[in-house]
């Protein structure tokens, strides 16, 4: 019986000392548990912060580029109106008075001459209306992008049309305009430049709380898949973070290019999907 005794007393005291050292690992577990937790939304609270650092960075340096690239081309917009564009008045004067005295046999020359120089002017006024931030602020976006569609016939290279719907709605942000029209012109630029299109068609949907704007050409157009990106669509898409525009261009070799912008016109509104 002492032996039997003895047995259960040991029996139980290696039982307490299971339950103990069970316990004991329960404990730390959880604690390498809770130290996990811990360190890991430590972490990913660091990364975030890193994360939205890096955003703002960016944000930032894309404003600043932003507001350079607008200032340049505000200086370079009045440098052709003041200066060029007084040369060619001075120039067109002096060709039109010269027709006035010049003989029969070279009137017509001097008069066509004359002409160009007139075409030229109204070119280099219009092309001064488009590169300058202030004109473009006063306009408004939807004058400013008929008289590039405008300007661009004029030039002979391509036929394009403009098509608006709905009632006009002025955006929060005048700059959001400008951000706007500047990725209209790379792509007018690009199309002009590559797509060795014949028609350029633009359109802007005046909607409830946001714009949608769809520009298209029948270009050659590329494929995305293998096509890099240049720092003309990287400065498309840029822009169009700016503005929380969302941006999404579409092409196929043969087939044109279509670039879609669906832009809200508070600064707050969500940004929409297609």
């Amino acid at each position: 019986m002492v032996q039997t005794r003895e047995k259960l007393v040991s029996t139980e005291a290696e039982r307490y000392l299971l339950i103990y050292m069970i316990a004991v690992l329960l404990i730390v577990t959880a604690l390498v548990i809770v130290f996990f937790v811990v360190f890991q939304k430590r972490k990913n609270k660091i990364l975030i912060e890193k994360f939205n650092q890096k955003q703002k960075f960016e944000e930032e340096l894309s404003k600043t580029q932003q507001e350079i690239q607008e200032e340049t081309l505000k200086h370079i917009g009045r440098e052709l109106h003041d200066n060029i564009g007084q040369m060619l008045v001075m120039s067109t004067m002096q060709m039109n008075a010269a027709v006035k005295v010049v003989s029969d046999d070279v009137k017509i020359k001097v008069s066509n001459a004359a002409e160009t120089l007139k075409s030229t002017l109204d070119e280099v006024r219009a092309l001064s209306k488009s590169l300058n931030s202030d004109v473009i602020f006063n306009l408004g976006f939807e004058a400013t992008v008929k008289n590039e569609i405008e300007r661009i016939n004029k030039t002979g290279l391509i036929h394009s049309s403009l098509f608006i719907n709905g009632d006009k709605v002025n955006f929060e942000n005048k700059k959001n305009e400008i951000i706007l029209f500047r990725i209209l012109q790379e792509f007018f630029s690009n199309t002009l430049k590559y797509a060795e299109a014949e028609n350029l068609n633009v359109t802007l949907n005046y909607l409830e709380d946001h714009m949608k704007i769809i520009v298209e050409d029948d270009g050659n157009g590329f494929d995305k898949d293998i096509a890099e990106k240049g720092s003309g669509l990287i400065n498309m898409e840029k822009r169009a973070e700016l503005v929380k525009a969302s941006f999404n261009l579409d092409s196929k070799p043969e087939n044109g290019t279509t670039l879609t912008i669906v832009c809200p016109y508070k600064s707050n509104d969500i940004e929409f999907n297609f």
